[in-house]
């Protein structure tokens, strides 16, 4: 794809721009130092050059939003060394390179709205792999953690922060003041060509000099190897799952059939379909964490609600190589987790359909170190989510969602 080379906008109507202030931007080395990061990592230039600059004081340094649209405080140009500058332009454009607005959608909705922890977690991410960046730069080391992780897994050991950073509504989400809507902009399609364009660039670029930052590296197998989001895996078994449920029909007497005034004094029974119940499994043995099981349950209940299965319908079964707890959740936080044994699974599932309301659907968390039943109970469902990775597969008429670690957000990392 040819890269498009954004010529630097013109001041905002309305706002303290550089000429009211008494001081132009300087383009010339603003665009001296894109030149400069295009010139020392080639793979980025097709995303450099997308960007769009619109300069303005109310950005505090450099920042960009969902659309590619780059804000840059002339000041901060003035101030700043251009070999700083051509890192600071690679830290903005790994900002939507990794779509990190779009993943800070995924977060849950009170660690999401807290947007400076989110960005500050965004840029542990980004920094590692940036070598020329002031030394002022948020890093992984300085809230006493290691490189090389995303920044979900960053975000629960992040506390707050008095100079938060403010890298726009293309890293957290949010839309700030200092953003504008009548600049060009890049298209969500268009975005994804982009990054799909820098990943072959990157693959290109090593395969003829062997060697690009590992964050880089590790993005650009995701881009070209997609993984499947194991939410919308799990959303769409319990969508299909649900669906074939309430396809079930039965005849019930509770509402007698418009049919039956046809023919007097006999009552003919109406078909009803029925609401799904479901029996969440959840593996409290000691290989499984509480934060862990936890975060994944949180995960779970909304994947149940978007599929429009009400918390009345629900029942949790906390089991290891025992059912140590059985009740039905109001919250999240109502689950008893207890156990801390061995693993066995069956006896958790067997446990669900002797209830006395038979679940339709049985989803089961575990590691998948469980031995399990040697055959389809019935009429019953079974999802398996396996959190982790590392073990067997359960048997094929259990579908299987691999639920990695790294993609629960909360779930602290050891």
């Amino acid at each position: 794809m040819r890269a498009r080379d954004a010529s630097v906008g013109e001041p905002v109507p309305g706002r303290v721009m550089a000429g009211d202030a008494g001081r132009a931007l300087d383009r010339t080395k603003l665009l001296a130092a894109r030149l400069r990061a295009a010139g020392a990592q080639p793979y980025l230039a097709s995303a450099l050059y997308s960007l769009t600059v619109v300069p303005g004081y109310e950005v505090p340094t450099m920042g960009v939003d969902r659309y590619w649209r780059c804000y840059v405080n002339p000041a901060f140009v003035e101030a700043t060394p251009v070999h700083e500058l051509a890192a600071v332009w690679v830290h903005e454009v790994a900002h939507l390179l990794r779509d990190h607005h779009g993943r800070a959608g995924l977060l849950a909705p009170e660690v999401r709205h807290d947007h400076h922890r989110v960005n500050i977690a965004q840029d542990c991410e980004i920094n590692d792999d940036i070598a020329a960046l002031p030394a002022t730069a948020l890093r992984p080391a300085m809230f006493g953690l290691p490189d090389g992780r995303m920044f979900e897994q960053y975000l629960p050991d992040i506390p707050p922060t008095p100079h938060p950073p403010e890298c726009g509504s293309g890293a957290h989400g949010r839309s700030m003041p200092w953003e504008v809507s009548d600049a060009a902009r890049v298209s969500p399609v268009e975005a994804a060509a982009i990054r799909r364009q820098t990943a072959i660039e990157m693959r290109a670029h090593v395969k003829a000099q062997g060697r690009i930052p590992e964050g880089w590296r590790r993005w650009a197998d995701e881009i070209l190897e997609p993984v499947v989001d194991w939410r919308r895996a799990l959303t769409g078994a319990v969508r299909e799952a649900a669906s074939w449920a309430s396809g079930a029909v039965d005849y019930t007497y509770q509402r007698p059939s418009r049919r039956g005034s046809a023919v007097p004094r006999v009552v003919f029974p109406s078909l009803r379909r029925p609401m799904p119940r479901v029996a969440v499994v959840v593996d409290t043995s000691g290989s499984m964490g509480d934060d862990e099981l936890r975060a994944v349950l949180g995960e779970v209940a909304g994947v149940l609600r978007a599929v429009g299965i009400g918390r009345d319908r629900v029942t949790v079964l906390a089991c290891d190589a025992d059912v140590h707890a059985v009740r039905r959740a109001s919250t999240v936080g109502d689950v008893v987790l207890a156990g801390g044994g061995g693993t066995d699974m069956r006896v958790g599932i067997e446990q669900a359909l002797r209830g006395p309301e038979r679940p339709h659907i049985v989803i089961v968390l575990t590691d998948g170190h469980t031995p399990w039943p040697e055959g389809r109970p019935g009429s019953v469902r079974v999802i398996a989510g396996l959190v982790g990775a590392g073990a067997e597969p359960p048997p094929s008429w259990i579908e299987t969602v691999v639920i990695p670690l790294d993609q629960v957000a909360g779930t602290p990392k050891s």
